[in-house]
């Protein structure tokens, strides 16, 4: 299992906006990678917007988010399960 964190961080005006294309658009559309098996959207005081997914094989982005909306970013990090 692959974890993929993606991150963005909105301008503060247009963070509702970047929030609802988020997860009305983008998270979605990840979910309907074959590869996938969830997808979790989250929120910061700090105008940050997280996701988090889940894949059986190699991950993919969300799509670009709209430009006029973000301040920074996205970043990406790939995390792997690890035994203990």
């Amino acid at each position: 299992m692959i974890v993929r964190m993606w991150e963005v961080n909105a301008y503060p005006e247009a963070y509702s906006e970047l929030l609802s294309w988020m997860c009305e658009i983008a998270a979605p559309e990840l979910e309907r990678h074959p590869g996938c098996f969830g997808c979790e959207v989250l929120s910061s005081t700090d105008d940050r917007i997280v996701v988090i997914s889940h894949w059986r094989e190699e991950p993919f982005d969300p799509p670009t988010p709209p430009r006029h909306l973000v301040a920074s970013g996205p970043n990406t990090y790939d995390f792997f399960s690890v035994e203990r």
